[in-house]
């Protein structure tokens, strides 16, 4: 199992200088790579292979023109290789959209393997360095000096904070202990959850509640000329900002996922489509506020760790319209209606207490037939699986 501990990293100037020069290098070597690559795709029909971008590398560093590439460490330039490389497969396997160019004003990183850097008491030395990086270290009960990471990643956010990443193999933790208990989770927006045992999370609209300081610093930053040393101070403070937001719904999916999994042996959520949900105007500042994809993701990996089981019911499961009780299905259900009356049976529902128990129902029919179980004619569930990539050929020009 691989686990990553990130932490803050104070280079002094020199260090700074040469962390910001690979950061450009790799910055380059992605954007033209991607270019070429894009280029030939569109001309020829063909893809592209890492070796042939490796082999494109080695020649663009002996032009005078790009011979400054040999400045920096060449690690984090095949590395950025090898995750462009990693990009291209997952998109032709239709996990992920076309790779994107890096631009200079976000996020900066460079990935240094075990070749390029070394931890010796304690202090991280990198390659092209003469001193150690400044970490502050924030987890006391590991040891730094013992550590044995794969692969350390330095990265500069757009408000002008280092960080500094270790990635770490560790052994597979315990199983947690058996609770015995099952729930179904039903995503929402004006409560950020509700579970079928009757419990509510609210929604904390991180966003929401820092629009207005928002606001304020982007009418600032918009007041200042494009390239002054004014505007970028500005644009620093519009970071930050958004980092308080990014951090404060970070540490809540955190404490109400490491909830979840603890409460429960078995998590029953719904698959939804937030990448479409986000197209309604109205609702998308309010929807990408939730997080509800990250927080699909850390249930993920915290059920694995923990021994427990997350099933995923289909997108198109209608749990709103279907009564717990009786099973009656509502032809129509608008979104205003927050409570209704079974026609059959009469039980007076919560619209989304009502579909938490009927994704629960579901993901116990998963529990008891298998994955893929279809109910009433209606779109059937399934467990969260993995899928398999396939390797890219092709090729890049060395000129």
């Amino acid at each position: 199992m691989r686990t990553a501990f990130k932490c803050r990293a104070y280079p002094d100037p020199e260090q700074a200088a040469v962390l910001n020069r690979t950061f450009g290098c790799v910055r380059l070597v992605w954007n033209k790579t991607l270019a070429e690559r894009s280029a030939r795709y569109r001309a020829e029909g063909r893809r592209t292979s890492y070796r042939e971008t490796d082999a494109a590398l080695t020649m663009w560093k002996r032009t005078p023109e790009l011979a400054f590439l040999n400045d920096v460490s060449s690690v984090p330039l095949q590395q950025a290789l090898r995750h462009q490389h990693s990009a291209f497969l997952s998109f032709f396997a239709g996990r992920a959209r076309y790779p994107r160019f890096k631009s200079r004003t976000g996020r900066q990183s460079a990935h240094f393997t075990r070749s390029a850097f070394r931890i010796r008491d304690g202090q991280l030395l990198l390659a092209k360095m003469s001193r150690p990086l400044r970490v502050v270290w924030s987890w006391p009960q590991v040891d730094l000096a013992a550590l044995v990471p794969t692969m350390v990643v330095v990265s500069r956010e757009p408000d002008s904070r280092w960080y500094v990443t270790f990635a770490v193999d560790t052994a597979d933790p315990e199983p947690a202990p058996k609770t015995g208990h099952e729930i179904g989770v039903d995503l929402g927006v004006r409560e950020f959850a509700v579970i079928s045992d009757g419990d509510r999370l609210a929604n904390p609209r991180h966003l929401e509640r820092k629009a207005r300081n928002l606001a304020r610093y982007q009418r600032r930053m918009a007041r200042k000329r494009l390239g002054s040393a004014n505007r970028r101070k500005a644009k620093e403070k519009v970071a930050r900002a958004y980092r308080k937001v990014r951090n404060a719904r970070r540490d809540f999916l955190h404490k109400t996922s490491t909830r979840l999994v603890r409460m429960a042996d078995t998590i029953v959520i719904e698959d939804l489509a937030v990448e479409h949900l986000i197209r309604n105007r109205r609702l998308a500042r309010v929807i990408s506020d939730c997080g509800w994809s990250e927080f699909r993701r850390q249930l993920e990996y915290k059920c694995e760790r923990a021994g427990r089981r997350l099933i995923v019911v289909n997108r198109w499961y209608p749990s709103s319209k279907i009564c717990s009780r009786c099973g009656h299905r509502l032809p129509q259900l608008s979104l205003s209606i927050r409570v209704w009356t079974c026609p059959d049976c009469g039980t007076r529902h919560d619209r989304d207490l009502n579909a938490a128990q009927n994704i629960l129902a579901a993901g116990r029919a998963v529990t008891a037939c298998g994955a893929d179980v279809s109910h009433a004619g209606v779109p059937g569930v399934r467990s969260a699986t993995k899928q398999e990539t396939h390797p890219v050929r092709g090729g890049l020009s060395h000129s």
